[in-house]
């Protein structure tokens, strides 16, 4: 008899499991909370359960996190877990400790589809969408690793989510929305919406459902400011195009009462870093709220692009904090370890030589 994962479940999955094992509703919000706020790992631990409960448990489920391949710690703190999961699939995980918070970084899917010319997980082709267990999963081996249960004690280390790991998380709606639930949930591990941030390279028909039914915040992949670049570094702009995305999010804070759009600027020399792109970037967007991440191209082998100059990076942001628009210069986190943005790709599937021609800039300057 295969045990059923009790990670996989919705609050309501669990309860209607329970039921038809004879156990009440009572019962799985008892269950429910020393998974999910106190993290155990088994049924002998929950002391309020009666022993035969706890016995046929064990014989029906199972509270089965995915395993840590390999675990590399960065000179600047962060860390990152190469995680294996059942099928013997791979995804990493980051943790980025700051002062003031701590961010986990969460994959949604091995490999991706989208092939964005300048991110290393694109280099990887799609193997499998991942499950809410395998997605929350991550999450409590970090919060395991941190001691950091009860979820909600004092000074915890994790308070921030964001979804920019391995994949598209809009590509995998059903399975990351139901995870994010589950992180939401105030019985549970109980990250509030407002620290929670997921980013997409603009799969349009799910932004609109995001900010229905999750509320969290958005983040846009741009990285060019006409559709011309734009396919080329991030080719799913064919399909949606620029002038779609911005009116998607420009509805998106009235959908969900969200605060400001979070848009990704990926520098790369010589290719969308000039003072004419900065300009550009500003009357794309100019009546949306929102904030601008510069993000310091991160190198990783076999990348062709370079890193914009720190002139050009600055002078970027200055015309676009001179114009009314928050622009930090994202600071590079565990570059040592190929922990940072765009840099991460499982050992799942190594680069295949068909690819590489995608790895070339095209563009005409």
């Amino acid at each position: 008899m295969t045990r059923q994962n009790l990670l996989d479940f919705s609050f309501q999955e669990l309860v209607d499991f329970c039921i038809s094992e004879q156990l009440s509703k009572f019962r799985a919000s008892q269950i429910w909370r020393w998974i999910h706020c106190f993290g155990l790992k088994s049924f002998e631990e929950m002391n309020n359960i009666s022993k035969s409960s706890r016995e046929h448990l064990n014989k029906i489920a199972s509270i089965t996190r995915p395993q840590i391949s390999e675990m590399q710690v960065s000179i600047d703190g962060t860390i990152k877990w190469l995680i294996k999961l059942k099928d013997n699939s791979e995804v990493e995980t980051v943790y980025i400790p700051q002062d003031d918070r701590g961010t986990v970084c969460l994959s949604s899917q091995v490999g991706c589809t989208l092939n964005c010319s300048f991110c290393h997980t694109g280099t990887q082709a799609l193997v499998k969408n991942l499950t809410s267990g395998e997605i929350i999963g991550q999450l409590m081996l970090v919060m395991d690793y941190l001691n950091d249960w009860p979820s909600g004690k004092n000074n915890r280390k994790v308070t921030n989510i964001v979804m920019m790991g391995m994949g598209e998380p809009l590509l995998n709606y059903n399975e990351v929305s139901k995870a994010i639930k589950i992180m939401m949930s105030d019985d549970g591990i109980a990250i509030s919406r407002r620290r929670i941030t997921l980013s997409t390279s603009g799969i349009i028909p799910n932004i609109e459902k995001t900010g229905i039914d999750l509320g969290v915040n958005l983040a846009i992949s741009l990285h060019a400011v006409n559709d011309e670049l734009r396919n080329q570094l991030v080719p799913i702009n064919k399909k949606y195009n620029l002038e779609k995305l911005i009116k998607s999010c420009r509805n998106y804070p009235k959908l969900s009462n969200s605060r400001r759009i979070t848009w990704e600027y990926v520098m790369l020399k010589d290719v969308n870093d000039t003072s004419e792109d900065a300009i550009n970037l500003i009357k794309l967007i100019d009546d949306i709220p929102s904030k601008i991440n510069l993000i310091p191209f991160n190198p990783w082998p076999g990348s062709l692009f370079e890193t914009s100059t720190q002139e050009n990076i600055d002078n970027f942001a200055k015309i676009l904090m001179d114009s009314g628009f928050a622009s930090p210069i994202r600071k590079p986190r565990g570059q040592d370890i190929y922990a940072a943005c765009g840099q991460l790709k499982s050992k799942s599937e190594k680069i295949r030589k068909s690819q590489n021609n995608k790895l070339v800039p095209i563009y005409n300057f």
